[in-house]
């Protein structure tokens, strides 16, 4: 049977509850263990597929098509283990559910209550296809004491009953430093942990994430004010990589402790030695290389999460340090001149994104690129702005344009109407609600012999993830390939254009999937590792 070890989090958000589970995955999987890493996000959206990136970040995509959490991301780049559709559920989803059954009869009729009707289908959601785990972590979001996540906290104070000797819990919170009285404050972390206490759950383990040492007498504080062993009070402090975490919570016990709590003592200690070496790669460089993102929702990070690791990986892959500028599209349309703002970096990235804002700053930039002999990688919308690039400058098309942004002389990129996924065909149209109706999750494609990705990939099949809801043309093929941009990536059907490169540039790739969501530290992916090694080339001759 599973052990199950739930992850709850105090005081404020974003303290690293993510971080955490996936750091704890790797460390018991380095042990020997299977894990496996689920999230509950208490939002009422059904996924986050429709919601601005500025309000959640990042949408993962996983391989069966589910858009869920980025917290999803740090799970597979630490563990490997590919995230599933029922690796994350929201309140959202879980009304759904509970609303469907009802409308169909199956509570015969009874009044359907938060609990117990919500309450069990979150258990069911969390114990569901965990048979072939030895570890399910499951993280909890949001903050203790919010209104939303108390569905999630009491399901899970039933389950802890439940499950008896194969559950924990274990509790992330903050323990400030007030720099003006040059002191670590614990009452933080005793409010959080007695508001936990008050709806029944008596965490197994505190993680506190704090900037400064936590002192012995501390520890002993919060063990006694919290009811937990000392020991089993682990620092959490801030590191200079995020990849040096599993080492750092090693070395402070936190998963010695764990297996402490479910009696497992003959467990061998994990080896760390590929993970000092990743801190290596990336605290101590051979050089540096300076790489653009020109985006639309820069105000917020998070929104290219996977992104910014790719990047990374593909440094670590080159022994360099990768400065990455991130740039409004914005700034480069109407007198935006790109040569100023980029004429000193080595690599540019147009990546994915909605809607007509900044798509003409995208088009500047990748005209930018092609014709400096800037190394380029264009991801989804930003393969697409430049097949609009080089169809209005290359093939004479100044109509050019996607049907996305409305009608259009020449739609070298329109919506998805159909394609196949596994041997079946799915139809859209353009009344069909936005969530979760993109083309979405794994699909193969075939790769042109002799072409410059064939050579990067090294096959001539590859399957990547996608979440878009417009395509390049494939009817503009013949009159793309006469200027030049060669169609290196199909389909299987070959008729949906997956890759666009232009063979007589330094590296010039557009690609329809997002390949940074499969990067991993240990694996990098062979596009980010082709395009960081060609910016090198590049800076060597600047």
């Amino acid at each position: 049977m599973a052990r199950f070890i739930f992850v709850t989090g105090g005081v404020v958000s974003s303290l690293g509850k993510g971080l955490a589970s996936a750091s704890l995955g790797a460390l018991l999987q380095a042990r020997g263990f299977r894990v496996r890493l689920r999230k509950l996000d208490p939002y009422l959206n059904v996924d986050p597929g429709t919601m601005n990136p500025y309000e959640h970040g990042e949408v993962y995509v996983t391989d069966d098509g589910a858009e869920t959490d980025l917290d999803l991301g740090h799970y597979e780049r630490f563990t490997g283990v590919p995230s599933r559709r029922s690796d994350n559920v929201t309140t959202g989803r879980i009304y759904q559910t509970v609303i469907s059954r009802e409308r169909r009869g199956d509570y015969l009729g009874g009044t359907v209550q938060v609990i117990p009707h919500v309450t069990d289908a979150i258990k069911e959601f969390i114990v569901a296809g965990t048979e072939e785990a030895d570890f399910v972590l499951v993280e909890i979001g949001g903050t203790v004491g919010d209104i939303e996540s108390l569905p999630f906290l009491e399901a899970i104070r039933q389950l802890g009953q439940e499950l008896r000797e194969h559950a924990i819990f274990v509790h992330l919170t903050l323990v400030p430093y007030i720099a003006a009285a040059g002191e670590l404050k614990t009452k933080p972390t005793q409010h959080s942990v007695k508001e936990l206490r008050s709806i029944g759950i008596q965490p197994d383990i505190l993680l506190c994430r704090c900037e400064k040492p936590l002192p012995a007498s501390e520890r002993r504080k919060i063990a006694s004010f919290c009811n937990v062993r000392q020991e089993a009070v682990i620092p959490a402090l801030d590191v200079s990589t995020i990849y040096e975490v599993p080492i750092r919570y090693h070395e402070e016990g936190f998963d010695d402790q764990v297996l402490r709590c479910f009696d497992i003592h003959d467990s061998p200690a994990p080896e760390l030695s590929v993970w000092r070496g990743l801190v290596d790669a990336t605290l101590k460089p051979e050089g540096e290389v300076t790489i653009a993102i020109v985006g639309k929702y820069m105000a917020l990070q998070d929104a290219y999460k996977s992104l910014g690791e790719a990047i990374d990986h593909g440094g670590m892959a080159n022994k360099v340090h990768v400065n990455v500028r991130w740039l409004e599209a914005e700034q480069f349309e109407g007198d935006g001149d790109p040569t100023q703002i980029l004429e000193d970096v080595n690599g540019i990235i147009v990546p994915g994104g909605f809607g007509k804002r900044g798509a003409e700053g995208k088009i500047r930039v990748a005209r930018f690129a092609r014709e400096r002999g800037v190394p380029f990688l264009g991801i989804c919308f930003g393969m697409q702005m430049a097949v609009v690039e080089a169809a209005r400058n290359l093939a004479g098309l100044e109509g050019a344009s996607s049907t996305e942004f409305g009608p259009c002389e020449d739609p070298v990129v329109g919506l998805m109407t159909e394609w196949v996924r596994d041997n079946q065909v799915e139809r859209r149209s353009g009344e069909d609600d936005l969530g979760g109706t993109m083309r979405l999750g794994a699909y193969a494609c075939g790769l042109r012999a002799g072409s410059k990705v064939h050579e990067i990939y090294g096959s001539d099949e590859i399957s990547e993830r996608h979440r878009h809801r417009f395509e390049v043309n494939i009817n503009y093929r013949e009159t793309l390939e006469r200027t030049g941009v060669l169609v290196s990536g199909l389909s299987p059907d070959g008729t949906l254009p997956e890759i666009i490169e232009i063979p007589d540039h330094p590296w010039y790739i557009g690609v329809q999937f997002h390949p940074e969501l499969k990067s991993r530290p240990f694996d990098p992916h062979p596009l980010f590792r082709s395009f960081v090694t060609a910016a090198v080339h590049q800076s060597r001759l600047v």
